[in-house]
């Protein structure tokens, strides 16, 4: 059912046949990274959080990013605490492993994690542990109805240390 509901998303831009279906399970980062052949950071993972009023919010990050509770309180006002498998079931449709943003059972705010753009294409999950679909930056913003872009995240940023002497370009 949840990975129909993905591919009926999907149907609005006539993408469903973007949907990858695969052999083997792509249910976590690593195994997502290896049935497609590319860098773990590349899968665009899920991340479920209790929001206010009971009504989850979704966080979609880099794969190698982890939340920063610090950044993640600062922003939305109250701390980062994930879903139970049961809970992220019965708010986003989807179990474990296929979560994703795209075909869900409620109406979820979605933000997207900086951590996402410094790759041309990712790939988040299809609703299924089997599951995944490529795309850019802004047709995961389109598709994912997202709110906003944040930065809630750490542990993928690049080295900010500068060698002595090193020109540093200030943005």
């Amino acid at each position: 059912m949840s990975h129909e509901s993905v591919k009926a998303h999907f149907r609005k831009w006539n993408h469903e046949d973007r949907i990858m279906e695969f052999e083997t399970s792509s249910a976590t980062v690593e195994q997502a990274a290896e049935t497609i052949g590319v860098i773990p950071a590349r899968i665009a993972k899920t991340l479920s959080f209790r929001g206010e009023e009971g009504q989850a919010i979704l966080v979609v990050a880099a794969g190698d990013a982890k939340i920063d509770n610090k950044k993640f309180r600062h922003l939305f006002n109250f701390k980062a605490r994930m879903l139970t498998p049961d809970e992220v079931l019965e708010q986003t449709g989807h179990a474990i492993g296929g979560v994703c943003p795209f075909g869900l059972a409620n109406d979820l705010k979605v933000y997207l994690d900086i951590s996402l753009k410094r790759f041309e294409t990712v790939f988040p999950a299809c609703g299924s542990t089997n599951s995944a679909i490529e795309l850019s930056c802004e047709e995961l913003y389109e598709y994912s109805s997202a709110v906003t872009w944040v930065d809630v995240c750490k542990g993928w940023e690049e080295e900010k240390e500068q060698k002595p002497g090193a020109i540093s370009s200030q943005s």
